[in-house]
Parts: structure tokens; C-alpha cells; sequence
């Protein structure tokens, strides 16, 4: 690949300018390669089959067809888009014989031993190809029962929600499902699927009777757009009529008023281009609602906000207490929820029982998970040093994509099972789900006003404070996984999942205590995880086998020393734990630099130099080692400044092409006891999140620490001691 620097040349020149075009590239490719897309809005029948908080389907056919005789079948069907062929893992527990079917292909069938155990979760890979992939799912009644659950195998990582196939349900999420069938079928269009789309035709009820019931003088709002597409202001007329009281407001100006059951016509003169309809109804009678229409040339109604799978122009909310004064531009908020008569309330469709809901469809964009945290850091970072406003506007779109609808989504988690966006935000149960990105928000607020910010971090404190397992000595811990390996385990990651996010809210909130949970945590996974003869760190402590792994794993060291130089930059001066943290900084720097590679890079077994050139352990350690020579936590400058010279360089060489790509990042990890694991198993990705914001962040570093060189009153780096850390 095409690379940056030319080795020939001397590594301090052009070095500034060297750097910032490389930022540049990377943040460009990866922004590029990531657009600020808005979440999509769907359809959701709630009659219909709903997620777990595992985030698979509950496909449990007992309740819904308690008729149901042993011997016949029930059909599920979905699909969902993929964007390049890859392989996912799949899950599924049985209430009955189930076999699945992937793009009219069986791929799987249930075995007797997860036929007789419906709390046996089995796994399975499948490959999906680029675009649709339907599934098709075939269950048997017998007398234990119908049905099953079946998802995602990885909902941290993969939510993945369905689609509906049908063309009448273009767009809603959710499963189809058919009645208790006598025989199999061959034909999918043969047979009729529910949950169904329409209301009855015999039903005369007009819509807000239909999905409010009787309110008794309650009131529900309808929203639409009408368009003017004649290119100037045009008198129009509407015309309809309505049950109940009625109150149509075009751009938040009222413009008809009835206060009773009536037929209507009215002319406004409307402006070019799109303007707001509502429509607010009240319950006089039994049946209530409206019809509004306008058969003009040059004039039509449309969604208010696009909605997949939506029938009709119309959006509704309600019911509201009869006394409510609704702010009409509030109201119309697609990320908030609306204070109903009786609970809190969304938006929904003349459909029954369906509801719209937000999901996020984009790969990282709007994304929250901690890998993100740190892209984000890097990308926020490298929009203030190079004075690039529109990489900043990026992360902060990026970040109130999940924080805008934070309430929204603890909302829609208990309302149907799983939320559509923020799955891990909205469902934090440990430290990976909330300390990374918590940080990186609460470092980007000092610069720009993010909405919830303090409602999130305030949650997230709570969870590290008063919820996340500990050990009796305070020292967090993992006492579960999502996966029965990870129980009871200390993972040296997690001091970054933890401690820069403590630093920040200490540094927000100006509280001692959360500043003083940082420091016992290092002291705490020194005690369990340091290797003194070695002075690096293990990557786990295993309290299964109440050991060490002593497997020094690149990128978890990487993290202890990247987030103790976090903790030492806010520490004051005078902390009684100050001296005995430098002491640890320096001990773990001089372990790290002597483990450098010959090409400036450190390896992904540290202690192993044929394991592979790793990228995001090297941008870490060349992160603080720039930290500590311009903080003055190191005493050798010379030494330190000629690795983190010779680390960057390496990276500019091997790790970075001249797109922007980012290459040699360990992905996301396991642990084992053997080195083998790491050297061989946990290959690298191509722009792996893990490493993306690092390398910008080093990046930044070397930067920094040129400048800081060349103002140091002029002094050589020859000039420095060479005294030993």
C-alpha cells in the first residue's frame, strides 16, 4: 500500500504538516464512509411478535392460538437487509419442533434435546448475502406447547431487527405469522398473515374512536403536510366534516373551530412550498374524528415525517387530558415523548394497533457503544486541533442521535421489550455499555451543549457507582458475561471502560469521591493483574481459577497506560495517591518501551514479537508517552520523545494508507490463558473501530509534543537527562 512518510527522510521534518494531512485523510475516510443518516421511523404492529430484552423474538404461539391442536403448523416469515455478505450467529430455544429456512433454503432444525429443554439457548452461524435474506420459520404443535425464540446470537453487537415481506407491510418492522395450518404449505401466498393491516370493513367508527376508545371531552391530535407545488401563494379549500369537536390549525394558526359534529368547507390562501396541518379532535360522542380532504390541482397531503410503512398521510398522538395546553411546535418533536391523559405517550398510525418507533439502521453512524467512545474522542479531538468546525458538528450529530432520544428509548424498552435505538444505552449492564462513549460526551459537551448529557451521565454514574459488580474491596469486577466465560473475571480494558469517564464527571460535578473511585481502581488492577518482573500488565484475572492469565495482551495494556494518563492529567498535585500512580506510570512506560518493535510498532502479545504489528496498542502508548514528557510524569524525555517518533512513524508506514485506511487493529476480544489465542485467533480488521480514534488521537499527541519541544526555550532533546525511569 501507498504510505505517507519516505524513510529516507529525517522524522522530525515537515513532521506538523506530515500529521495533520494524515488526520485529515483518516477523519475524511472515515466520515465518508459513515454519513450522518437520521434513525428510521417504522411501523409497528403491536399485536404482532415483539422482541426480548436478549433482543430476539418471542415467537410463543401458546397464548396467541390457545386452540391451537397438536400436529399442525404455524409459519413465521421476515427479512432483513444486508449490506455485504457475512456471517452472523444466530439463537434460538424451542417450545416445539422448529425448522428454519434461510432465502427458501432449510438451514436448521431443532434437535430432541432442544425440543425437550425451552430453556436450552442454541447457536448457530448462517451466512447472509448481500441484500434481502428471508427467513422463514416452521413450527409443530405438540403437547408441550408452539413456538420459540429466535434472533441474534450477539445484541451488543448485532441487534437486528426484522421486516415484515409482505408488500401490503412494506416497511413495518416485525415478524408475519399464519393461523394453526392442518398440513405444511408450499405456496407462501397461499395462506393469510397476521398480525392484519386494516381495520374491518363492517367497523364505521371514524379513527379516533377506532384507536382511542371513548375519551369523554379527552382530545388526540392528528399531523400532516400539505404541499403547494404551484410556486406561489394559492387560495385553497378544504373540506370535510367531523364528530366531536374540531380545531385545524395550518403553520400553528387556527382556521377553522367547531364545537360540534358538523360538515365544513374552508378557503385559506396557502404559501408555496410544505406547511404544518394538525388537527386537534375531541370526544363528544361514542364514535369521534374526522375526514379532511382537498381535491385542488397543485395541492396534496403528505407524511408529516417519513414513516416507513405507514398507509396513509396521517400521523396521531392521544389521548390528552380535556385541560392540556399542548405547545404545538413541541409537540410535533419526533425524538420526545408527549405527556398523555393517562401516561406518557408516541406517535401512531390509523392502523390497527400500530405504533411508530425509531430504529437505527446505519452501521456506526448514531451509533452508542464504547469502541465509538473512542473514535468519537479521536474525531473531536482532531476537529479542535485543526480547526475543522464540520468534524465537530459530525460527532455532535453523531452523539445527539443516541442522547436526543435516550428517555425515548428507556420508554420503548419497557414498552415493547427492546428498544429500537440505543440498545446498549438503554439497557446498560456493564461497563463496556456505558464508560467509553459516557466520557467522550461528557468531553464534547465542554465544547458544545448536548441534549440529556447530564440526565445520561447522571445514569451512568449511578450504574458504576451503585449497581456494577464489585469485588468486597470495591474493585469492579465482571460477575457475568455475555458469555458463561466471562463470569467472575477482572479484565484490565475495563480500567478505560471505568476511570476516564469517573475523571470527567469528578472534573463536571467537582465531587472528590468519584475521583477517589478512580484512583482505588488502578491500585486495585495493579494489585490483581501488574507483572513485576515484566512491569506490563496481564489482560485478565480469572477468579474461576483464582489466577492471572499473565498473557500481556497489546491493546488492554495499551488501555491501563492511555487511561492512567487520563487520570494524572486531573489529579491535583497535592492527592496523597499521586506519587504512588507516577511511581505505576513511570514502572508500566519503561515496561512498554523496552517491548518496542524494530519498526517503532508494539506487537499484539507484547512479549511475543512474531505475533503481528498492532496497531491501536501502539497509538495508545505513543499517546502517553507524549502525555507524560509534556506533563513531566517521565524523566528520560529523550528516550520517550524518540519513541513516540519512531511509533508514528512506524504506524505512517504500516498501519495508514493514502485513503485514510486504518489497518493491523485487533478486533474485539475473548481472553484465554495461552498466548496463542491472541497471535493467532484475534486477527485485525481494516478500520476497526477500536482503532480509528486512537490513531487520530496519537496523531494529535505527536503534534503536540513537537510544538511543545520547539518552545521548550529551544532545548535539544540531546540536552535532556538521560536518566533512568
Amino acid at each position: 500500500m501507498e504510505t505517507y512518510i519516505d524513510l529516507n527522510e529525517s522524522i522530525y521534518s515537515k513532521l506538523t504538516d506530515d500529521v495533520a494531512e494524515m488526520l485529515t485523510t483518516i477523519a475524511g475516510r472515515y466520515i465518508g464512509d459513515n454519513p450522518p443518516h437520521p434513525v428510521v421511523y417504522r411501523a409497528f404492529n403491536k399485536s404482532g411478535l415483539t422482541r426480548l430484552p436478549d433482543y430476539r423474538y418471542d415467537l410463543n404461539f401458546n397464548g396467541k392460538f390457545p386452540g391451537c391442536k397438536d400436529g399442525q403448523y404455524i409459519y413465521a416469515w421476515a427479512k432483513i437487509w444486508q449490506d455485504d455478505e457475512a456471517d452472523f450467529m444466530f439463537a434460538l430455544n424451542c417450545y416445539s419442533p422448529v425448522q428454519v429456512y434461510l432465502n427458501d433454503e432449510f438451514v436448521y432444525r431443532s434437535t430432541i434435546v432442544e425440543e425437550l429443554d425451552p430453556k436450552r439457548r442454541s447457536g448457530f452461524k448462517l451466512t447472509l448475502k448481500k441484500g434481502w435474506n428471508h427467513f422463514l420459520l416452521r413450527f409443530m404443535k405438540t403437547t408441550s406447547g408452539i413456538g420459540g425464540i429466535f434472533g441474534t446470537g450477539s445484541f451488543k453487537r448485532h441487534p437486528m431487527h426484522f421486516l415484515s415481506p409482505l408488500k401490503e407491510k412494506e416497511g413495518q418492522e416485525g415478524w408475519v405469522f399464519t393461523e394453526p395450518l392442518n398440513a405444511p404449505v408450499s405456496e407462501l401466498d397461499s395462506v393469510n398473515w397476521l398480525p392484519k393491516t386494516h381495520w374491518e370493513e363492517t367497523d364505521q367508527a371514524l379513527q379516533m374512536a377506532r384507536m382511542f376508545g371513548e375519551q369523554n371531552n379527552n382530545y388526540a391530535i392528528a399531523w400532516t403536510k400539505i404541499k403547494n407545488t404551484s410556486f406561489e401563494q394559492k387560495e385553497i379549500t378544504l373540506s370535510g366534516r367531523c364528530k366531536g369537536a374540531l380545531e385545524i390549525f395550518i403553520n400553528e394558526i387556527v382556521v377553522f373551530k367547531a364545537d360540534e359534529s358538523r360538515s365544513f368547507h374552508l378557503a385559506i390562501d396557502l404559501p408555496f412550498g410544505v406547511s404544518d396541518v394538525l388537527v386537534k379532535s375531541t370526544c363528544l360522542t361514542e364514535n369521534w374524528g374526522f375526514h379532511l380532504e382537498t381535491t385542488q390541482e397543485g395541492m396534496e397531503f403528505e407524511l408529516p415525517y417519513p414513516v416507513k410503512g405507514a398507509n396513509d398521510h396521517w400521523l396521531f398522538v392521544g389521548p390528552f387530558d380535556r385541560n392540556q395546553v399542548l405547545d404545538l411546535n413541541t409537540l410535533k418533536s419526533m425524538d420526545s415523548l408527549k405527556e398523555g391523559a393517562d401516561s406518557r405517550i408516541f406517535w401512531r398510525l390509523n392502523q390497527p394497533n400500530t405504533w411508530v418507533r425509531p430504529y437505527l439502521e446505519n452501521r456506526l453512524f448514531g451509533k452508542w457503544d464504547y469502541p465509538l467512545g473512542v473514535t468519537l474522542y479521536g474525531l473531536i479531538e482532531t476537529g479542535k486541533e485543526l480547526q475543522r468546525g464540520d468534524i465537530i458538528k459530525y460527532v455532535i450529530k453523531h452523539m445527539e442521535t443516541s442522547t436526543a432520544l435516550y428517555k425515548y428509548s428507556l420508554w420503548d424498552k419497557d414498552e415493547y421489550g427492546a428498544a429500537g435505538i440505543n440498545n446498549q444505552l438503554s439497557a446498560i449492564d456493564s461497563l463496556d455499555d456505558c464508560g467509553s462513549f459516557g466520557a467522550t460526551m461528557l468531553l464534547s459537551e465542554e465544547t458544545v451543549p448536548i441534549k440529556d448529557a447530564t440526565h445520561i451521565a447522571d445514569d451512568i454514574v449511578n450504574h458504576i457507582t451503585n449497581i456494577q459488580d464489585r469485588l468486597a474491596d470495591g474493585t469492579l469486577y465482571r460477575r457475568f458475561g455475555s458469555v458463561d466465560f466471562m463470569k467472575d473475571t477482572i479484565w484490565c480494558d475495563d480500567l478505560y471502560m471505568s476511570t476516564p469517564f469517573l475523571c470527567r464527571y469528578y472534573k463536571k460535578t467537582g465531587d472528590p469521591s468519584y475521583l477517589k473511585d478512580a484512583v482505588h481502581q488502578f491500585l486495585q488492577y495493579k494489585k490483581y493483574l501488574y507483572i513485576p518482573e515484566l512491569k506490563i500488565m496481564s489482560h485478565v484475572y480469572d477468579f474461576k481459577f483464582d489466577t492471572a492469565t499473565n498473557v500481556p495482551w497489546g491493546r488492554g495494556n495499551g488501555w491501563v497506560l492511555f487511561s492512567l494518563s487520563e487520570l494524572l492529567a486531573v489529579l491535583p498535585e497535592s492527592h496523597d495517591k499521586r506519587n504512588e500512580l507516577l511511581t505505576f506510570f513511570r514502572e508500566l512506560s519503561e515496561g512498554f518501551i523496552r517491548l518496542q518493535g524494530e519498526n517503532g510498532m508494539w506487537h499484539q502479545v507484547l512479549t511475543d514479537q512474531e505475533s503481528y504489528e498492532e496497531t491501536s496498542c501502539t497509538s495508545m502508548f505513543v499517546c502517553a508517552f507524549s502525555r507524560g514528557i509534556r506533563h513531566g510524569w517521565l524523566k528520560n524525555k529523550e528516550l520517550y520523545v524518540q519513541s513516540v517518533y519512531r511509533g508514528w512513524e512506524g504506524m505512517a508506514k504500516r498501519a495508514i494508507d493514502k485513503q485514510g485506511n486504518v489497518y493491523g487493529v485487533c478486533q474485539g476480544s475473548g481472553y484465554s490463558f495461552t498466548g496463542d489465542y491472541y497471535k493467532n485467533d484475534l486477527t485485525w480488521i481494516l478500520n476497526d473501530t477500536h482503532g480509528t480514534g486512537i490513531v487520530l488521537l496519537a496523531g494529535i499527541e505527536t503534534m503536540k509534543l513537537k510544538k511543545a519541544l520547539e518552545n521548550s526555550n529551544n532545548d535539544e532533546p540531546s540536552k535532556w537527562s538521560n536518566e533512568v525511569v
